[in-house]
C-alpha cells in the first residue's frame, strides 16, 4: 500500500520539479538507487556489477548515505545490489530507511525469498521488486507472487528481456495480473564488459505498449521510456546511483566516475556545483544508446504531464490507501473480539 509522505516533503518536491522544468534538465534527482552490496549469488551474463565489485560500507556508513538522501530532493530510494539480502544488517537498514521522508523500494532476486521474515520486512518496504527472468534463471518465483501480494507493500516483478525472449513476455504479464502484482519490463542494458543482448527496440516497444494497453494497471514501464529506446528523447540526471562504497556515480554509471562520496558530501550541495553542471552537460552530448532504465525513464520528473502518465498504474493504490487502512483496523478489531470471547 502507498503511504503518504509528509506535506513539507511534497511541497519541496513540487518546488524541485518546477526548478527542473524551468531549467529544462534534471538538476534535482527524485529517484536514487542505493546499492548496499555488489555481492550476488547470480553471475548474469548481461550484468557487470559482479565483475567490478566495490567494498561494502558498514552499517553506520549506509545510514549516513540514507540520511543524506532523506535531506535531498529524492522521493523514492531503491535498496538493491547485488543481492541486498546478503547483508546481515539488512533489517537495521530497512528500519532506518523507513524513517526517512522517501518511499522505499526493495529489489531482490533471491530464490529462497520466502525463508526470510517478510512479514516483518513489509512494515518498512513500500514497494517490493522481485527480479524474475530467464537471465536470473529463477522463473519459479512467479509461483509465489500470490503469497507475496498478501503483504502490505506494492508488489512488482522486474523482468529483463534479452534478444529472443520477447515472445515469453505476455505469459509473465498474465501471471502478474492474476496475482495482483505489477511488472516493470526492461531490455538487457548494454553494459561495459558484459554480454550485449539488447532486443530490437522497435519490436520491444510494440510488444510492451500492446501489453501496457491491455493491462494498464499491471505494466508500469513508462511510455516515455519506450519512446527513448527508439531515439525519440535523451536521458537525464533526474535519477542517481550510489555505489555500495557510498560513491555517487554522476551523472550516470555508463559514463563512469564517482566524483563524491555521500558519506561525506551533501548531495544537494554537490548538485549545484560547477563540477556537477559540467557532468550533466557531458550526459547531454552522450550518443550511446545504452538503454539504462533509470536515466531514460526518470526524465519524466522534468515534466508534470509525463509524471502523471507514469504514475497512472498507482492511482488506485494511492486512493485506496485510507480504505485499506480502515479495513485492516476492522479486521484486527474483529480478531481481538473473537480472542476475548474464547
Amino acid at each position: 500500500m502507498i503511504r503518504l509522505l509528509p506535506a513539507t516533503k511534497m511541497a519541496r518536491t513540487a518546488r524541485y520539479l518546477y526548478l527542473n522544468r524551468r531549467h529544462g534538465q534534471g538538476i534535482y534527482p527524485f529517484y536514487a538507487s542505493l546499492k548496499v552490496t555488489d555481492r550476488c549469488k547470480f553471475h548474469c551474463s548481461f550484468c557487470n556489477v559482479w565483475r567490478e565489485p566495490a567494498r561494502d560500507l558498514d552499517t553506520d556508513g549506509v545510514i549516513r548515505v540514507m540520511r543524506n538522501l532523506g535531506q535531498s530532493s529524492v522521493v523514492l530510494t531503491s535498496l538493491e545490489g547485488g543481492e541486498p539480502l546478503l547483508r546481515k544488517d539488512i533489517e537495521t537498514i530497512l528500519e532506518e530507511a523507513h524513517r526517512q521522508p522517501f518511499y522505499l523500494l526493495f529489489t531482490t532476486s533471491e530464490r529462497n525469498l520466502t525463508t526470510y521474515p517478510l512479514e516483518r520486512y513489509s512494515r518498512w518496504i513500500d514497494f517490493l521488486h522481485v527480479s524474475i527472468d530467464e537471465g536470473h534463471d529463477n522463473l519459479e518465483l512467479l509461483k509465489i507472487l500470490p503469497e507475496l501480494a498478501q503483504l502490505p507493500w506494492t508488489l512488482c516483478v522486474q523482468t529483463v528481456v534479452r534478444k529472443g525472449e520477447l515472445d515469453a513476455l505476455a505469459s509473465k504479464v498474465e501471471v502478474c495480473a492474476a496475482a495482483g502484482a505489477k511488472i516493470l519490463v526492461m531490455p538487457a542494458v548494454e553494459l561495459d564488459g558484459a554480454e550485449h543482448v539488447f532486443p530490437d527496440p522497435k519490436a520491444f516497444r510494440s510488444e510492451v505498449l500492446a501489453l501496457k494497453q491491455h493491462f494498464p494497471r499491471t505494466v508500469i514501464t513508462p511510455l516515455r521510456y519506450l519512446d527513448a529506446l527508439n531515439g525519440e528523447s535523451g536521458c537525464s540526471a533526474a535519477s542517481i546511483i550510489v555505489d555500495c562504497d557510498g560513491g555517487l556515480f554522476y551523472p550516470c554509471r555508463t559514463l563512469g566516475g564517482k566524483p563524491v562520496n555521500l558519506t561525506e558530501t551533501s548531495l544537494m550541495d554537490y548538485l549545484v556545483s560547477p563540477d556537477a553542471e559540467q557532468r550533466r552537460q557531458a550526459m547531454k552530448t552522450c550518443s550511446r544508446a545504452c538503454g539504462w532504465y533509470q536515466y531514460f525513464a526518470i526524465d519524466f520528473f522534468t515534466s508534470p504531464g509525463e509524471a502523471l502518465e507514469s504514475l497512472k498504474p498507482y492511482w488506485a493504490d494511492l486512493f485506496g490507501y485510507v480504505s485499506r487502512r480502515k479495513r485492516s483496523a476492522v479486521t484486527q478489531r474483529d480478531r481481538s473480539v473473537k480472542e476475548s470471547a474464547r
